[in-house]
């Protein structure tokens, strides 16, 4: 086929005159009917051709609109947001233009689901990995892509799988929470009892003894039951270890107190004693339930239940002494040497347990203590009148001294002190009264006559009366006979005038302080005859008696003086 000529404009040339041009060039080349009709076939077969290809060009477009349109729809469908594409118009245009004009909407639409595809994997990934850690199925780490249905991937779907998984991840969080309580706990009674921590943990499950696995910790539900199982066990050992320390810390505190062990010695276990009135909840402290810590205990008592056979002989000796150092000390008989006697023999006969013989001491011990608190107001009320009698000795020693109103040394002191004196001995009737009366209460109580160093009190102090009784009827008898002296004297100086002055007695040393040790301000107190109270009493009054018999003996160049002594008087 011939070119065109360059004059002639392709959008100008119709197919008409193309063939008239093509028949004209054809009639000059003298071109036969056979070759014509061919090449006209031929051309007809090339436009044929050109129809049918662009016929199904038109097809093709016509399915991909159609395929655009359907995948716009499902996709819409999918995502739920119809309203968010009603704007979309189908038929408008030729097809390019409808095509042109539907690709950005599909490209759009197929960039938002591929988005929330992707959204829906991570949280369903999410939400598989935290079911997988509470199962505790082991699969948390290499949990593959979840299927994520393409049909459903509304908004409200999406909502629905946060809310789940914000209660998973809430749900999650106590969990480990938890966990990390049931650890603190866990090592609080491990570090109490000295137990290996992590090896303990690891039994439960190996993540929780990895310090760097963070909060990859297992959560599970058979990790949560292990935890606790292994706390109410740690419990129960922790309960048992205290009731054998305490059982040991009581045991020690007997020995020791048997044995008196000195207080350095104890010192090294406090931390056992402490234990003793100590809850379980209470004792935290490191290591104070450890297996050492018993078995230390274990040893020490061991030891110390070896040593007190050897100990009790001398520990029983030693309550003897303290038995009879309380009943010394209340003034109650005493058989000292027999006790100790019966004591050793029972020791060396073997046929009495020491421990026994020990805990019926201790009871005894007690019972004289009962005893001496029993005595106790009566001996503090004999120490009383005992003091007054020694007063009253005093003073009736005073009274008889001729020197006593000298200005010798010490004289305004002796004055001062036989002031005291006879307020003291004019209460002495009243301090015997009640004394006696304590005494009879005492013994009606006790059904026992009250012993004051193996002698009867009520006999002595009946004595002391009676002797008191004497002793003031020969202070009477005396002063009646100084009044008859003085009475004669006046006679005589009546008859015979003025009387001689009498020849000075030789002078006494007057009576000046006590220098005992166990006086004050110059007074005896608290002294103690060696024979019984009573003994005392009947021997002053034989003084008193010798005393009354020698004064009766009236010098003879002796003046009465014109008026009675003042302490006369006051007697």
């Amino acid at each position: 086929m011939t070119t065109m000529p360059p004059s002639v404009s392709p959008s100008r040339t119709t197919c008409a005159s193309l063939l008239r041009e093509l028949q004209k060039i054809w009639d000059e080349i003298g071109e036969s009917d056979g070759e014509r009709d061919k090449m006209l076939l031929e051309c007809l077969e090339i436009y044929r051709r050109k129809v049918e290809n662009t016929r199904k060009h038109r097809a093709s477009l016509h399915q991909s609109l159609a395929e655009a349109e359907v995948e716009i729809s499902n996709i819409v469908s999918a995502l739920g947001e119809h309203a968010s594409f009603s704007r979309f118009e189908k038929g408008k245009g030729t097809l390019k233009d409808q095509i042109s004009a539907i690709k950005p909407i599909l490209e759009e639409l197929r960039l938002k689901k591929k988005q929330r595809v992707e959204e829906f994997s991570e949280i369903q990934s999410q939400i598989a990995c935290i079911c997988a850690e509470i199962a505790g199925n082991g699969q948390s780490k290499n949990y593959g892509d979840p299927q994520v249905n393409d049909n459903d991937l509304t908004a409200k779907r999406l909502a629905e799988l946060k809310l789940h998984l914000k209660e998973l991840q809430t749900e999650k969080v106590l969990r480990l929470q938890k966990v990390i309580g049931h650890l603190g706990f866990i090592h609080e009674l491990s570090v109490t009892m000295s137990i290996d921590f992590l090896n303990v943990v690891h039994e439960v499950h190996p993540s929780l003894s990895n310090s760097s696995c963070g909060n990859s910790k297992s959560i599970s539900n058979d990790t949560l039951a292990g935890l606790t199982d292994l706390i109410n066990s740690l419990k129960q050992q922790k309960q048992q270890r205290l009731k054998k320390l305490q059982g040991l810390g009581k045991t020690l505190i007997e020995l020791w107190n048997l044995m008196d062990t000195p207080i350095i010695d104890r010192k090294q276990f406090d931390h056992v004693t402490s234990l003793i009135s100590s809850s379980t909840d209470e004792v935290s402290r490191q290591g104070c339930l450890s297996l050492q810590v018993i078995e230390q205990t274990e040893v020490e008592v061991e030891r110390l239940n070896t040593l007190k056979g050897s100990k009790l002989r001398e520990l029983v000796f030693k309550r003897q002494n303290e038995l009879e150092e309380i009943y010394r000390g209340v003034h109650m008989d005493v058989e000292s040497d027999s006790a100790r006697q019966i004591l050793t023999d029972l020791i060396d006969s073997g046929s009495v347990d020491l421990s026994d013989l020990l805990s019926s001491m201790e009871d005894q011990i007690v019972k004289a203590k009962e005893q001496a608190l029993s005595r106790k107001d009566i001996l503090d009320k004999v120490e009383k009148w005992k003091f007054a009698s020694e007063e009253e000795k005093w003073l009736d020693d005073y009274e008889r001294d001729e020197n006593r109103y000298s200005a010798g040394k010490g004289a305004h002191k002796n004055l001062k002190r036989a002031e005291k004196a006879r307020i003291l001995v004019n209460k002495i009737p009243s301090m015997v009264e009640s004394l006696t009366a304590k005494v009879k209460a005492w013994e009606l109580d006790k059904g026992v006559p009250f012993l004051y160093d193996k002698f009867p009190l009520l006999k002595s102090l009946e004595e002391y009366t009676l002797g008191r009784m004497e002793r003031e009827e020969e202070k009477r008898k005396s002063r009646e006979q100084k009044r008859l002296q003085e009475q004669l004297a006046v006679a005589q100086e009546a008859i015979f005038g003025s009387r001689p002055t009498p020849k000075k007695p030789p002078q006494k040393k007057p009576l000046g302080p006590s220098t005992n040790a166990n006086t004050m301000a110059g007074t005896p107190i608290g002294r103690r005859a060696a024979t019984a109270l009573g003994r005392y009493g009947a021997s002053a009054g034989k003084e008193r008696r010798e005393s009354g018999r020698a004064n009766n003996i009236t010098p003879v160049n002796y003046v009465a003086l014109p008026k009675d002594d003042p302490v006369s008087r006051d007697n």
